[in-house]
């Protein structure tokens, strides 16, 4: 049994997420809640899966625990594996993984290209692991190694994108594709030049058509027949491989794909031209062969260009990691080293407006720290000495001093192992065009098999009833939903993207569809997560003096009054009230101090304090009932009343907070109006989300919830419904994970895209509303196109019962089925 820290204690754990209990016991931890909101959420949904029990993962950890397994038998290892593409992809590898001794459990993910394996490293290393699932032209690689070496920027999934391996991957598929095709064009030169004219006679006489009816009747097969068997061969190996691996895991598994129907229809053409050949006949399907391997490796490459534009268009998103680390030494001097190096003990220096590289406890003093990031809370928090620092969340006054905790990672690390932990076992859907296949591949082998019994029945000899196997396979399977699949997929991607709509994968539109519930996150996704100032009744001088402070503090807040109010912003040089007035910046701090909640200083010769009402509190400053009452509403309303005195007297108050994101009324409206029921899951106390609760659309909202906490809610309401989450911060990342469909705002950060399924590049709720509506009109599209596939067969299949089959058929056929699958993919899918 695998080793859990003991933090993490049944007993000691919040019901609901498996979060730690806060040594503080308050309503919600006397009943075994971390906090009101799990609460909350337990009384609606329940605290466990169908068993009764707290739900675990595979590893004994609660869901949405960021616990690590410990000791020698218990290794966790994530590998990236290029190649994947399909559901049978997935099995594949799971067995192979499963079958080596020493694994207890494997599971694999198309979608996120990852498989996970729970391994003893005793008996088997990650590098045999690595090793075994590199086969049939998959490769695989340690994820964390996955990154580039020269990128630090954008999004883990963009730099996995961008890394040595996968560009080499990229390149391989890219270079076999085009070798393939440029050696395919000359080899199809004699069959356009001579051998369709001369089939063509079968059908007219006209014109200079008829010089070409003897063109081949000398034609000796077994001369020219090295040179078709080996060229051709070279553009199957190269341009269809792909294919052919595909095929070859099907069959093993016993799963008819696509695939399998390409490979049927590639390889019977190979084979029936060989033997002609040998015969000295001139029907020849080389042509076939190059074609069909073409045009469904091409739509492959196709769509894998999409979603690499896809991935492209997030490499400007907030990185919330942080590389490296400023070592503090005991003498003040600071060593800038990578985070890796770091050992428990060391102290760490961290900058105002810097991120803290890793957990840990502030050594002495006091700052404020924006968690915004890890726990969703939209304010800063005060730190004391001693107090937990989280990492990845940011210093916003003051420098911090940073004792290294027990684990010498940071939270979003551990989140990232989380979002691990759930994309290797969000196992993609079946694509359509497979479980077609999964229909059809018996009914095409089992006609083949009729087809040359009875030929040999009878009294055929063997090789023309071999000849009629291979013909029946040529022409009856249906190779172009391979084709139509991929296609469709790519044309539906990039319809999106060109809508601010990032999808990564063809399983989105098929997930989206079928969602119920969309649970959104509150702060920066319906909020703008930006502070600005509400409203504002202060007096004009001291006004201009709290300005004058704030200019010099790194609190949001600050950041919104010195905006609203500043010299910058109004053209002549005075900001413009909220109530009409005006402030002027022709102001003198003499002396400036920072608290843990607010700032003060002498201006123009009188003592200004700007903050929080405890401060005033704390510092003895009188606080008028008419004030009090008025900082009580603000509250009430979700909103940050600023307090502005001076020489002990609080005399104004300045209100912040972030807006509700533009459109964000329309958007649940709108997903109301469909049926869809909505969730407003926050970190924030209920009063911030009192908005939100008033919406006649919104049917739950739940605050005080911690991230695990979020990531519980979305697997609660998964028991009974699809759910989709929409968030953009790394508090996230879990619950967007989790989901049955992530969508990230693109403002968010990269841990959140990168557990996302979908990202919104321009922050436009409206775009979750479009990209419903591109799931709709993707799936007729992509039936349209399943049938579409079926126009080959529609011509090759009379053709063959007439006799009149020949390459220049089965050409025109390939032709005209191709053609009407991509004019249908690239009709637009919705009105602009």
């Amino acid at each position: 049994m695998s080793n859990r820290r003991a933090g993490n204690d049944r007993r000691d754990c919040c019901r609901l997420c498996g979060t730690a209990l806060p040594e503080r016991i308050d309503e919600a931890a006397s009943d075994g809640f971390c906090s009101t909101g799990c609460r909350d959420i337990a009384a609606e949904y329940g605290t466990s899966g169908d068993d009764g029990a707290d739900r675990r993962d595979s590893e004994g950890v609660p869901v949405g625990s960021t616990a690590e397994l410990e000791g020698p038998a218990a290794s966790r290892t994530f590998f990236r594996v290029d190649g994947m593409h399909s559901a049978t992809c997935e099995a594949f590898l799971e067995s192979v993984a499963a079958d080596r001794d020493g694994v207890t459990d494997a599971e694999a993910s198309y979608v996120t290209e990852t498989v996970r394996v729970d391994h003893d490293p005793e008996r088997i290393s990650a590098d045999a692991l690595e090793d075994a699932l590199s086969r049939l032209g998959y490769t695989a690689y340690l994820r964390s190694d996955a990154t580039a070496d020269d990128e630090t920027g954008g999004t883990r999934r963009s730099r996995e994108m961008a890394g040595l391996r996968k560009r080499r991957s990229e390149d391989m598929l890219e270079m076999r594709y085009v070798v393939g095709v440029v050696f395919g064009s000359f080899l199809l030169l004699p069959f356009v030049a001579v051998l369709y004219p001369m089939f063509l006679t079968s059908f007219t006489d006209w014109g200079a058509i008829a010089h070409f009816e003897d063109a081949f009747t000398g034609f000796s097969g077994p001369l020219y027949l090295p040179l078709f068997l080996v060229m051709t061969g070279a553009i199957v190996y190269l341009t269809g491989g792909p294919l052919l691996r595909g095929a070859y895991v099907s069959l093993k598994l016993r799963r008819p794909t696509t695939d399998l129907l390409a490979a049927l229809t590639i390889l019977s053409a190979y084979g029936f031209s060989i033997v002609v050949s040998g015969l000295g006949r001139n029907d020849l399907y080389f042509d076939l062969t190059i074609v069909v391997a073409a045009v469904v490796m091409g739509a492959t490459y196709y769509e894998a260009t999409i979603k690499r534009r896809a991935t492209d268009r997030l490499t400007d998103l907030t990185v919330s990691q942080v590389d490296t680390a400023r070592l503090y030494a005991s003498d003040g001097s600071t060593t800038e080293i990578p985070v890796a190096d770091l050992e428990t003990g060391d102290r760490v220096l961290v900058r105002e407006g810097e991120r803290i590289p890793v957990d840990g406890t502030l050594a002495d003093g006091e700052c404020t720290v924006d968690e915004a990031v890890v726990t969703g809370e939209s304010l800063p928090v005060t730190k004391r000495e001693g107090d937990d620092l989280v990492g990845g969340s940011v210093v916003t006054t003051d420098a911090a001093v940073v004792d290294v905790g027990e684990r010498t990672t940071s939270s979003i690390d551990r989140l990232t192992r989380v979002v691990w932990n759930v994309q290797s076992a969000d196992h993609g859907v079946t694509r359509r065009g497979d479980d077609a296949a999964g229909t059809i591949a018996p009914i095409v082998l089992a006609a083949a098999v009729v087809v040359g019994g009875g030929s040999f029945v009878a009294g055929e000899t063997g090789v023309t009833a071999s000849l009629a196997v291979l013909m029946t396979l040529m022409v009856a399977s249906p190779w172009a939903l391979g084709f139509a699949t991929s296609y469709s997929v790519a044309a539906s991607l990039q319809a999106a993207l060109e809508r601010g709509i990032v999808v990564f994968d063809e399983t989105v539109f098929e997930r989206l569809r079928a969602v119920d519930v969309v649970v959104f996150d509150k702060t920066g996704t319906l909020t703008t997560g930006d502070m600005t100032v509400r409203e504002v009744d202060a007096p004009d001088d001291l006004l201009a003096a709290a300005v004058a402070l704030e200019r010099r503090a790194a609190h949001p807040a600050a950041a919104a009054i010195t905006e609203a109010f500043g010299p910058d912003s109004a053209a002549d040089g005075a900001a413009t009230r909220a109530d009409g007035g005006s402030t002027t910046a022709d102001t003198a701090v003499e002396e400036f101090r920072t608290h843990a909640t607010g700032v003060e200083g002498t201006v123009d010769g009188r003592t200004v304090l700007v903050g929080h009402p405890d401060l005033f509190r704390e510092r003895g400053w009188t606080l008028e009932g008419e004030l009090e009452a008025r900082i009580d509403r603000a509250r009430a309303a979700g909103r940050l009343p600023v307090v502005v005195g001076r020489d002990g007297t609080a005399e104004g108050v300045v209100i912040v907070g972030d807006e509700p994101r533009e459109g964000w009324d329309e958007t649940i409206a709108a997903l109301d109006e469909a049926g869809t029921d909505i969730v407003v899951l926050t970190g924030d106390d209920r009063t911030a989300a009192a908005v939100f609760e008033r919406h006649s659309g919104v049917d739950d909202v739940f605050a005080g919830v911690p991230p695990n906490g979020k990531t519980a809610a979305v697997e609660r309401l998964r028991a009974d419904n699809r759910v989709a989450m929409v968030g953009d911060g790394t508090n996230d990342a879990p619950a967007l994970a989790a989901a049955d469909l992530g969508i990230s705002l693109g403002s968010g950060t990269a841990l959140a895209a990168d557990a996302a399924d979908i990202a919104i590049v321009d922050d436009d709720l409206g775009a979750v509303e479009d990209a419903f509506a591109l799931a709709g009109t993707a799936r007729d599209r992509l039936r349209q196109n399943l049938a579409l596939a079926f126009v080959y067969n529609a011509i090759a299949i009379p053709a063959a019962v007439l006799g009149v089959v020949n390459p220049l058929v089965t050409t025109v056929a390939v032709v005209a089925s191709t053609l009407l699958i991509v004019g249908n993919a690239e009709r637009s899918l919705v009105e602009d």
